[in-house]
């Protein structure tokens, strides 16, 4: 028997078929979850909701995804737009084996490597874009892009900027 990961069956569910599941340890920060509005308002749903369809009860119970589910229920305009529809990849697993995926799609997201992340702002920065454009589209403060340009050393990604002076010297007739 052949078998076929979920993601080739997408189904676009109701939002208020859609339920979160009680055991997610994952928070996100609001900085990201403005990114991810961000990403989802500019780029769509790219990756679906997974779910366990839970049949006695008529409804879909989130696995991965609870914080792409919740821009839709906090977001009028994505509502709209998707018309109240999420894209859902269903597995069908007992409660244990649905935490532990939970788990797994939680930690597999891992993290930004530092030295790339500071390649990408620096060829951003190469492209002409601005350090509020980086901000806006990255999800990065001031600060974040200031370390990461830091880091690769590079004068040039400051050429623009403006520094005061910290001191002047002490003329020495006084």
């Amino acid at each position: 028997m052949e078998s076929k990961s979920p993601v080739y069956n997408i189904v676009s569910v109701p939002i208020d078929k859609i339920t979160a599941n009680t055991y997610n340890p994952n928070a996100v920060a609001p900085p990201e979850m403005k990114l991810l509005y961000e990403s989802i308002k500019a780029d769509g749903y790219t990756m679906p909701i997974v779910c366990y369809y839970d049949k006695e009860k008529d409804n879909y119970i989130i696995v991965d995804g609870f914080h792409r589910y919740r821009i839709m229920l906090e977001h009028e305009d994505i509502y709209e737009r998707e018309g109240g529809m999420l894209p859902v990849s269903v597995i069908d697993k007992p409660i244990d084996q649905r935490m532990a995926s939970t788990i797994r799609h939680n930690r597999a997201r891992g993290t930004h490597n530092v030295e790339l992340m500071s390649n990408i702002v620096k060829e951003l920065h190469e492209l002409g874009r601005s350090d509020a454009w980086i901000s806006r589209h990255l999800g990065m403060d001031k600060d974040e892009i200031l370390r990461l340009k830091q880091i690769t050393g590079l004068a040039a990604l400051f050429k623009d900027v403006k520094f005061g002076k910290a001191w002047r010297p002490a003329d020495e007739e006084e």
